[in-house]
């Protein structure tokens, strides 16, 4: 009696364990959209070390657990498996999309079977980019699954993320996924078009008054668009599509980077350092904490910066609630928006971290609510911050309004002396300006007539030689050259004597215009006297430039000048020499061009040379060649 009672036990045991078994899936033509959580099954790899066929063991296969609805495990830092059977009823389609949902996760592997006894993997998540992790171009990660007959698939997925593994399955037909892939598009590109709003408007303002609180609120209103659009999958989706997520937009940097941008904010608007200083200093310490999340991120401890973020919450949560109310209850309106703004982002980050603990499961409703809490509170956050602006405008304004009334009695009572005072001064300052103004003009006409030729208005030969020494001094420091152009007018004195001087004048006025014109703006021109003018150029090029310009010279100025029903010609000669070569002075420069300049008046006229075309030899190296040819004296 007894035996028989075991086996029935036994039995009865037997049965309910393989009623615990995950069922089958049938999917029916009505099935796309369905979540499929409750009916697969989860196994967690404590050690890491399990790969497809390990799991698809018996042995294995015993320990899958029903996942009973559960779509996260919450933070973790061991992979999980989970077992999924489908199969479809003669009125469903063949062609299905598996949706997983978790939009952040660091690293999901789906098992397929590949038909030949064995399995074909598909690595998606983080690690890898958009393009590479899905069959759809949508958010989240969607995979075509083999046409489904009426026996079972059986397939496996292998997610892990120490920041929080979570595994909303849906099954959808693709038409439908296009259709909710639009619909979902259009209500986040609003939220994103709202929040960017809010960012460029601030902005704007920022950049008109650079106010600290307009500058943190841009920073956290920028790195909360990239967060939530990191969130949503549109970030891999859009900006980064062809590469893994970067550390730095990853789930751990953004939020802690919002994080700080935020506390650095909140400190700012509320004045904590003034008014909340145990406040200010949690905030402090919160900020901290956020750069060592960063930084443990980047060093590979995903597990340890989700904790840490977690962990936040006891420090900067009450100290920025704690503070809005202080700062309300002291009178500081913007305290109360924030307050509500806080109080929206503090309720969705609640919810972020149960959805990412495992407390609470991911689902629909709960996947848009950070998104439009953060809509929100930059919304609020600007009213805050245009409500402070206001309030400091209307201090300042009163402060200016009573510095105003104490001037204008002190300023009354010296209203008349200063009058007096005022007066004196304006007639004195005038006299001295009147007479400066026509020290000034006397001086520059005295400057000019000293320096300048008044016939031509051409710099004359003071000028030319203190433009000389200056450029040889130049030339030296920068190892250069420089070339000194003499200019002799050709049969200029029977202009003079056959049209008067009046003729004489004209033709010396365009030759100096002419000269103006054809010598670069940074030599210099000037007349020496009579018809004689010199060029001064300079430059590492100066004997090109020289020979260049001499050239164009004896063209250009020989074209005829008209005088009334006459042509005036002459020609030009023109010698030229060139330092170091030649001389190292002024002097010495102007002794070598006019032997130049004498040697083309030989020749016939109307030309130019550069001393030593001939092979003559300057002033300078004939006296060091007699110097070599005396003797020593020596045996």
């Amino acid at each position: 009696m007894l035996q028989r009672f075991v086996l029935s036990l036994a039995l009865l045991l037997w049965l309910a364990s393989t009623s615990q078994a995950a069922p089958v899936i049938t999917l029916s033509a009505t099935s796309s959209g369905s979540t499929l959580n409750a009916d697969v099954e989860l196994l967690e790899d404590s050690h890491g070390t399990l790969n497809i066929g390990d799991i698809t063991s018996a042995t294995q296969q015993s320990r899958f657990q029903a996942a009973n609805g559960r779509a996260s495990v919450g933070q973790s830092l061991n992979p999980w498996w989970i077992k999924l059977s489908v199969q479809r009823d003669s009125s469903a389609p063949t062609d299905w999309v598996l949706e997983v949902g978790s939009v952040t996760q660091l690293d999901l592997q789906l098992y397929l079977p590949d038909g030949q006894g064995g399995w074909q993997m598909r690595q998606a998540g983080e690690r890898v980019a958009f393009s590479e992790s899905r069959d759809l171009a949508y958010r989240r990660m969607v995979f075509d699954l083999p046409a489904l007959g009426e026996q079972p698939l059986t397939l496996y997925l292998r997610a892990f993320d120490p920041a929080g593994n979570s595994f909303p399955l849906r099954i959808w037909q693709s038409d439908d996924l296009t259709q909710l892939a639009i619909r979902e598009n259009l209500g986040l590109g609003v939220i994103y078009g709202v929040v960017f709003a809010l960012l460029l408007y601030n902005l704007f303002i920022l950049i008109s008054l650079r106010d600290k609180a307009y500058f943190w609120y841009v920073l956290t209103t920028a790195f909360a668009l990239l967060f939530i659009i990191s969130m949503t999958g549109h970030g891999a989706q859009y900006l980064w599509p062809n590469h893994p997520v970067p550390v730095w937009l990853d789930r751990i940097t953004l939020p802690s980077l919002w994080g700080l941008f935020a506390s650095r904010f909140t400190q700012t608007l509320l004045q904590t350092k003034l008014y909340v200083r145990w406040a200010h200093h949690l905030l402090n310490m919160a900020c901290v904490i956020y750069l060592i999340a960063i930084g443990l991120t980047l060093f590979e401890q995903r597990y340890l910066a989700a904790w840490a973020i977690a962990l936040l919450s006891l420090t900067s949560i009450p100290a920025a609630l704690g503070s809005a109310v202080i700062r309300w209850r002291q009178g500081f309106f913007p305290a109360q928006l924030y307050l509500y703004g806080y109080g929206l982002v503090l309720g969705s980050v609640a919810i972020l971290l149960l959805r990412t603990t495992g407390v609470l499961q991911p689902a629909e409703w709960n996947a848009y609510v950070f998104p439009l809490a953060v809509a929100a509170e930059s919304i609020l956050f600007s009213f805050a911050l245009a409500y402070r602006i206001q309030i400091l405008k209307q201090e300042r304004a009163d402060a200016l309004q009573q510095a105003d009334r104490e001037k204008t009695a002190r300023l009354a009572q010296l209203q008349a002396s200063a009058d007096e005072l005022q007066a004196a001064v304006t007639a004195r300052t005038a006299e001295l300006a009147a007479t400066n103004d026509q020290l000034r003009e006397r001086e520059h006409e005295l400057q000019h007539a000293a320096f300048h030729d008044p016939l031509t208005e051409l710099p004359n030969r003071r000028y030319l030689v203190e433009r000389c020494e200056s450029a040889l001094a130049h030339a030296e420091r920068h190892q250069e050259s420089v070339a000194l152009l003499l200019i002799d007018l050709d049969h200029f004195k029977p202009i003079n004597d056959r049209f008067g001087h009046a003729a004489g004048d004209l033709m010396l006025q365009v030759i100096a215009k002419r000269l103006r014109e054809h010598v670069r703006a940074g030599d210099a021109v000037s007349r020496l006297g009579g018809d004689e003018f010199a060029a001064l150029i300079c430059g590492s090029d100066a004997e090109n430039q020289a020979r260049e310009i001499a050239a164009r010279l004896v063209s250009e100025l020989s074209v005829p000048v008209h005088y009334g029903a006459e042509r005036l010609r002459v020609t030009v000669s023109i010698g030229a020499a060139l330092y170091p070569c030649h001389a190292q002075s002024f002097t010495g420069l102007y002794k070598a061009a006019d032997a130049a300049l004498y040697r083309v008046k030989e020749l016939g006229r109307s030309g130019s040379r550069i001393h030593g075309d001939d092979g003559e030899l300057s002033e300078q190296a004939c006296l060091q060649l007699d110097v070599l040819k005396v003797p020593s004296g020596l045996a």
